[in-house]
């Protein structure tokens, strides 16, 4: 089966939904060219009235984080700035799947977590915020990704695994994802209608107490612009979430899935949190890499995100770590440190920081997901009168 014909025009018809004359943007590394390709030729198909796309380059991100001096570790090139800047409402695809998840193991792991383009995260995290940009994220299979989970450089197999769990083997993968979304809209409109005031993650090392906002709906992965224009954020997606309280949350959390980012790792992690605000952590593996991530900004260490997911999903059930954080998201619940999404509170995206931060929005300039969810942890729902009322049991989802 053309999984990469297939999966192109999911991203296109599905994910970014380009509309015809829209700008499309395309972003990868050199080892996703083969799908960055073909998502270009789905684009021109679709109507689209531009393409065009950016590369990035992990190797090239290593040495720079080797050798550039402090004060360039974050720095943002002025084109690329420009260029993002520009991408106002267009339709964007951008493609994840390491070259090598471990191709930072050897970097001074706080270097590691800087070597990011600051503006260019910051500039991304504003268009989401505002409902500027029809995005979506996909995952592109990579000999050095598929080498690290099966010993060889096996993608045809790796392509296999990202099928199942993106419905690319159906009929018709576009039906079979618009009806998936509607199943998990049905989800996310029975936890609205519970009206919970917080959630409380139980189990091993874990007895978590998120504050959730008044003013904050449930959603899926399926958003509109500020224009009108539907899109799908991830493909694959398994979740429902919210935005919480930026000052809500209590107690210790341990992370049940390895933290893969972009080359660096972080194992057997977990975090303290008091008024909202994480203030112990530490990891088997990664620590420094983590608190760098948490001392980014003042908002880095809240939360953004708390999303619930049924450890029954396409991903769960394939059993496997895909050391790929949009995938690992997908199988089990998750909270995210750092900004929080505008989409769940109504007329939000029109606020600026100040007036969000007010509203119990988080702000930040990072927003990086950490899978706190499995089988052995529970998820209830505390409503206003102080009913608990389960939500997953063993991380599987009970809520009638």
């Amino acid at each position: 089966m053309d999984y990469l014909s297939r999966y192109a025009e999911l991203a296109v018809k599905v994910g970014a939904n380009v509309q015809p004359g829209q700008t499309l943007v395309v972003v990868g590394e050199p080892e996703h060219a083969a799908l960055l390709r073909a998502v270009a030729e789905a684009g021109w198909e679709a109507g689209a009235g531009d393409v065009d796309c950016i590369y990035d380059d992990d190797h090239v991100r290593r040495l720079h984080a080797i050798h550039a001096p402090e004060e360039l570790l974050d720095r943002t090139r002025g084109w690329l700035e420009t260029a993002m800047l520009a991408n106002e409402g267009v339709a964007r695809v951008q493609m994840i799947g390491d070259a090598d998840p471990d191709l930072f193991a050897d970097v001074e792991p706080s270097r590691a977590a800087r070597a990011e383009p600051r503006r260019r995260r910051e500039i991304a995290i504003d268009l989401t915020s505002r409902l500027a940009i029809a995005w979506t994220i996909i995952a592109c299979p990579t000999e050095g990704w598929a080498r690290s989970l099966f010993g060889e450089p096996d993608t045809d197999r790796l392509w296999e695994e990202i099928a199942a769990v993106t419905r690319l083997d159906a009929d018709d993968p576009i039906d079979a994802w618009r009806e998936h979304i509607a199943r998990l809209v049905e989800r996310a409109a029975g936890l609205d209608e519970r009206r919970f005031t917080h959630l409380r993650f139980r189990g091993p090392g874990t007895d978590l107490t998120v504050g959730l906002l008044d003013s904050a709906r449930w959603l899926t992965a399926a958003s509109t612009t500020s224009w009108g224009q539907r899109h799908v954020v991830n493909l694959p997606t398994e979740e429902v979430y919210t935005t919480p309280d930026r000052l809500g949350t209590t107690g210790t959390v341990r992370l049940t899935s390895p933290l893969d980012w972009y080359g660096s790792t972080v194992d057997g992690g977990w975090l303290r949190f008091e008024r909202g605000e994480v203030v112990e952590a530490g990891a088997d593996r990664g620590e420094e890499f983590l608190r760098t991530k948490l001392a980014t900004d003042p908002g880095a260490a809240r939360l953004g995100e708390v999303a619930l997911v049924d450890i029954d999903s396409a991903i769960g059930k394939r059993g496997m770590l895909f050391r790929n954080g949009l995938l690992d998201e997908n199988a089990s619940s998750h909270i995210a440190i750092g900004a929080g999404y505008t989409d769940p509170v109504e007329g939000s995206a029109a606020l600026d920081d100040e007036r969000r931060s007010a509203a119990g929005i988080n702000i930040s300039s990072i927003h990086i997901d950490l899978m706190i969810g499995g089988p052995d942890v529970d998820v209830d729902g505390i409503g206003p009168d102080g009913l608990v009322v389960p939500i997953l049991d063993q991380g599987r989802w009970v809520l009638a």
